[in-house]
């Protein structure tokens, strides 16, 4: 970090209350790397609060960072063909990865008149 920044980590936004919906507020509003001005938004984990199978991706793409939800892209979709054929609901899993912003910058990688039109979806 430079000298006129003073230095932070993740564990000055660790939540008082240990609960999903505080980890996920904490993890919007840490400043505690330089992942926070990487991306669109964060992407937090989803699914099945007490879930049995957890699925741990490594780090959202570009569909991932456009929606804010985890396993939506290539990976996401051959994840809901496995689950079929295995039998396993994805409702009842829960899924999430190693980094809840991608390190690179997905903003540089889409076109500028893309980025605006996927703003606007919302």
């Amino acid at each position: 970090m430079s000298k006129d920044k003073p230095e932070t980590s993740a564990a000055d936004f660790f939540p008082e209350r240990k609960s999903l919906k505080a980890f996920r507020d904490a993890a919007a509003d840490c400043k505690g790397c330089d992942l926070w001005e990487r991306g669109t938004q964060t992407v937090f984990g989803e699914g099945a609060r007490r879930a049995e199978v957890v699925f741990v991706g490594e780090q959202p793409g570009n569909e991932e960072d456009l929606s804010g939800k985890p396993f939506v892209g290539p990976a996401g979709r051959l994840l809901d063909d496995a689950l079929v054929e295995v039998g396993i609901d994805r409702t009842q899993t829960f899924q999430m990865g190693t980094a809840r912003q991608a390190p690179h910058s997905q903003k540089t990688k889409r076109p500028r008149d893309y980025r605006l039109s996927s703003l606007a979806r919302g």
